[in-house]
């Protein structure tokens, strides 16, 4: 098998990998909602509307925001939970590459679903909750994402997001797996073995020593069962 670290030309960079059909997955996130058997609280262990509606009742304001939130049926819903209980007081907004989002019911002002690569994007605020369910399998730069939207949290935000480990790889460390997961935690992640969930309480400025070489579609399945990229990195000189 031919090494894609001592070959970079067959690595991609983020042009590239987002025309990948690899990429623009058509499955993951489609039908995920909010609650229930296929849902981001049975994928996250985590209750998104309750943690919103924490911070409505601390500070009177909540802000999510969901990356590579596939159809945004999951949004909507939490959308509609919370527009109930306190409207105009909530922002939802979701982002994903492809735009095969479910139809937005009206009445629903604090919500957006929005076409967007997050390579190229950044918010203009900062959000109480961020989450990345099963998407970072598809993102090239994912130890890159990690640190931007680090930053992009409140000072008591959340941060959840999927990634297999094995999908980091490091050159000339190809025969092993990296010590990714004591990297995540000395920056101040925290780290699910059994959920593959990297998880940050509150915003940070974090800056990890590795260069990032490009993106492997070629990886094949990882945990999800589902064709995934390999992000591959160097360590950074100096």
């Amino acid at each position: 098998m031919e090494n894609v670290a001592q070959r970079p030309n067959l690595l991609k960079d983020s042009h590239a990998l987002e025309r990948s059909e690899i990429v623009a997955n058509s499955a993951m996130n489609r039908g995920r909602g909010i609650a229930g058997p296929n849902s981001y609280a049975k994928d996250l262990g985590f209750q998104c509307v309750a943690f919103l509606l924490e911070q409505l009742n601390g500070k009177g304001s909540a802000a999510w925001l969901d990356l590579c939130c596939g159809s945004g049926r999951a949004l909507i819903q939490a959308a509609q939970a919370l527009h109930q209980i306190a409207p105009g007081r909530y922002e939802v907004t979701g982002v994903d590459l492809v735009p095969m989002f479910d139809e937005v019911p009206s009445g629903l002002p604090g919500l957006t679903l929005m076409e967007r690569s997050l390579g190229q994007w950044k918010p203009d605020r900062a959000y109480d909750l961020i989450t990345c369910v099963h998407g970072l399998h598809y993102i090239g730069d994912k130890l890159g994402a990690l640190c931007s939207v680090a930053g992009w949290l409140t000072m008591e935000g959340e941060l959840l997001a999927h990634l297999d480990m094995a999908n980091l790889r490091l050159t000339g460390d190809e025969t092993s797996r990296h010590a990714w997961i004591s990297v995540l935690r000395r920056a101040g992640f925290t780290y699910s073995s059994g959920r593959r969930l990297v998880r940050l309480d509150g915003f940070r400025e974090i800056v990890l020593p590795y260069l990032y070489l490009g993106a492997d579609d070629t990886a094949g399945p990882n945990s999800t069962g589902q064709p995934a990229v390999d992000s591959w990195y160097a360590v950074r000189q100096g």
